[in-house]
């Protein structure tokens, strides 16, 4: 473990809960809290099966798809550890990181619920970062599994490991200095450019880089 590391769990094998979407809003609040600090590891791992939706109502989907922006837009970094099957709230969570780590035995998993796939956001991101491909369709229509070796390939994973703690920490070393707002900024602006055309990024990123070039200036005043 990397001193000052905040430590996330995350069981794909049982749907979203209200206790575990306090969890990640605690988690939430502590680092929005202190504006930024070491980053957060997310370890991820399982996958629905059976009729796994029955607890689920539309309310409390729409809070677990909340909390989870609000990881997305977390102002530290994000590191996921996925680890075997990866169906559900472990996918829909993966999506939403910075840096995604996974062992060889990984398998995205799309849950299917009443005879088609689950609808939620993890479809969005899916076709996001992943567009165009057939492996894609395939998971998102059909359920179909994407292994580790698929997964890097279509680039829904940075690392493939069998020492995924050591990629952790290697990770958490080389994001710990990004810390705050502006990461949160820089992560916004990537997040933008998939929908948002050039001549409306535009301002944004110049109001970007105006508080940059004032914060060196300052620092360079005193």
């Amino acid at each position: 473990m990397v001193r000052g590391e905040t430590r996330l769990r995350i069981d794909g094998g049982r749907p979203p809960s209200p206790e575990v979407i306090a969890a990640i809003g605690a988690v939430c609040d502590g680092v929005e809290d202190a504006g930024g600090h070491a980053p957060v590891i997310v370890e991820l791992s399982g996958a629905p099966v059976g009729r796994w939706t029955g607890e689920l109502t539309v309310g409390l989907v729409s809070k677990w798809e909340r909390v989870l922006r609000r990881l997305e837009r977390l102002p530290t970094a994000t590191v996921a550890v996925a680890d075997g099957d990866c169906g559900g709230p472990a996918l829909d969570a993966l999506l939403v990181t910075d840096i995604r780590i996974a062992t060889p035995s990984l398998r995205l998993v799309v849950p299917v619920a009443d005879a088609a796939t689950w609808p939620g956001m993890a479809l969005h991101r899916l076709a996001q970062q992943a567009v165009g491909t057939a492996a894609i369709r395939r998971a998102a229509l059909f359920g179909t599994p994407l292994d580790a070796a698929q997964a890097l390939a279509l680039h829904l994973v940075d690392e493939v490991t069998d020492d995924a703690e050591g990629s952790a920490t290697a990770a958490v070393e080389l994001t710990a200095p990004f810390a705050g707002s502006e990461l949160a900024i820089r992560r916004q602006l990537l997040l933008d450019a998939r929908t948002v055309p050039f001549e409306e990024a535009l301002g944004a990123h110049l109001a970007a880089c105006d508080r940059t070039l004032r914060r060196a200036s300052a620092e360079e005043a005193k």
